[in-house]
């Protein structure tokens, strides 16, 4: 969620598809440019300046070599989620962390050549008809309702919306990825490097939740794209098979080119903390339960695990605490029928607080509904919703409802982002000293090698440039 109440709430919408269509990508139609705008709106704004004429002109070259069945415009998105994706107008998309994870221009070239091979193949034949936006709110929905709770009330991963590409479909995008990025010079066999990565990367944030999934309910591209040891096999015979053709560029360039860009999450548009969401602009913060996904979204912040859902949003108030508890139930119910309870009031740290609940028929079963207002300042009001079992009433979200606080100005003042810092190996560093200055307080390790690409055998040389997660002076 942004610091302006009043806009869009223009932040990662953390949900992101690899969705490639079948129409023409040169059919640059109206409808295609609000799917652009609102893809930009939705995944955190773009990034311009020189990253991203980086990504756009390297995906032009590498998409001139799909003979004109890829849309030249390639956009940098500001996604704490590490991905990349390509709508159906054929325009690709890569997120800030999947370029942060990268060590050189070679594994970018083969992400986007991979993703312009989905486009050139139309992978896409055979998937629901439907618009991007919906196809990622709808699959995000715990509970399939019928209603505006299915396209807000996000949390675990409808499946069947979620489709991954056959095996046969990514072997065919991974060969047409590193045939575009072979031709254009750079090394094939950067390739495996960036899918190992990719799955150590998710590997670690499994284990560091304590989760069986992901943290972030969002999926990776190494979901959406599932990598498999057989899978990294075949593409590093593939490279074999092209070979190298002319030399690639260094990888300090690319390293100079992401130093000082944000990794993890931007404070501008609120941070997840272990199980904390804490927003330093709108100077508040409340605590999910144990084991339970926080997902930063546009129009709300979503909270999933086995127990329910939930969703914290907010939307125009006039000081009239009852009519927002009132709006904020209808904009979640849609033209659905439910009947509330009479509003309870409520204090939580200070702030007055409704609530009331209602018992929803969905498709497949009975859940239970539960709106919670607050007034956090004279114009200015928050909401719960969660969605739980028919039965369980508000379930494990109780002490999370009781946990909204404001953040106060020295808690604001310690907020601050993570940046990339290349620095280069010293004669007496080792993986555990450089390590030590990541801005983390756990896995410090595993951290550093995923983010450098650095296999669990893999050891650093003097002189070897590497990068850091720091905190942002």
């Amino acid at each position: 969620m942004p610091s302006r109440i009043t806009r869009a709430l223009a932040a990662p919408l953390a949900a992101i598809i690899c969705y490639a269509s079948a129409a023409p990508a040169f059919a640059q139609s109206q409808s295609a440019a609000q799917e652009h705008s609102q893809i930009v709106q939705e995944f955190g704004g773009e990034i311009g300046g020189d990253l991203g004429r980086m990504v756009d002109q390297l995906g032009a070259r590498i998409s001139a070599r799909a003979g004109g069945r890829v849309n030249p415009d390639f956009t940098l998105l500001n996604s704490p989620v590490a991905n990349a994706f390509a709508t159906p107008s054929g325009r690709v998309y890569v997120t800030r962390q999947l370029l942060a994870l990268m060590n050189s221009e070679d594994e970018l070239a083969f992400v986007l050549g991979h993703e312009a091979g989905h486009v050139a193949a139309r992978h896409s034949r055979g998937r629901q008809n439907t618009g991007l936006l919906t196809q990622i709110l709808a699959g995000l929905a715990g509970v399939v309702t019928g209603s505006n709770i299915a396209s807000q009330l996000v949390g675990a991963v409808g499946q069947q919306y979620l489709l991954s590409f056959s095996r046969n479909q990514e072997l065919e995008s991974d060969r047409l990825g590193i045939s575009y990025m072979a031709a254009n010079g750079y090394n094939p066999f950067a390739g495996a490097d960036i899918l190992e990565t990719l799955n150590a990367y998710s590997e670690n944030l499994r284990r560091f939740s304590g989760r069986t999934d992901e943290q972030r309910s969002a999926p990776s591209w190494n979901s959406t794209h599932p990598t498999t040891p057989q899978r990294v096999a075949q593409v590093r015979r593939l490279a074999q098979n092209v070979g190298r053709v002319g030399a690639p560029p260094s990888p300090a360039a690319y390293l100079a080119a992401i130093e000082n860009m944000t990794f993890d999450d931007d404070p501008r548009q609120g941070i997840v903390e272990g199980s904390q969401f804490l927003h330093p602009d709108l100077r508040l913060a409340f605590t999910v339960p144990q084991g339970y996904g926080i997902q930063n979204g546009t129009r709300s912040v979503t909270v999933s695990g086995n127990g329910g859902q939930a969703m914290f949003s907010t939307g125009a108030y006039n000081g009239n605490l009852q009519a927002f508890l009132g709006q904020a139930a209808q904009s979640v119910v849609g033209q659905s029928q439910a009947s509330f309870t009479q509003p309870q009031s409520f204090t939580v740290n200070g702030m007055r607080a409704l609530g009331t609940s209602s018992r929803v028929r969905t498709r497949n079963s009975t859940v239970d509904l539960s709106i919670v207002a607050y007034e956090f300042a004279p114009n200015q009001a928050y909401y719960f919703a969660t969605l739980t079992p028919a039965g369980r009433g508000i379930g494990p979200f109780g002490a999370m409802i009781q946990s909204l606080r404001r953040l106060s100005a020295q808690e604001v003042a310690a907020i601050r982002p993570r940046v990339i810092d290349v620095v280069t190996v010293g004669r007496n560093d080792t993986i555990q000293t450089l390590a030590r200055r990541m801005a983390y307080s756990s896995y410090q390790v595993e951290r550093f090698r995923v983010l450098n690409g650095l296999g669990p055998n893999e050891n650093v040389a003097p002189g070897q440039q590497v990068k850091l997660a720091v905190y942002a002076r």
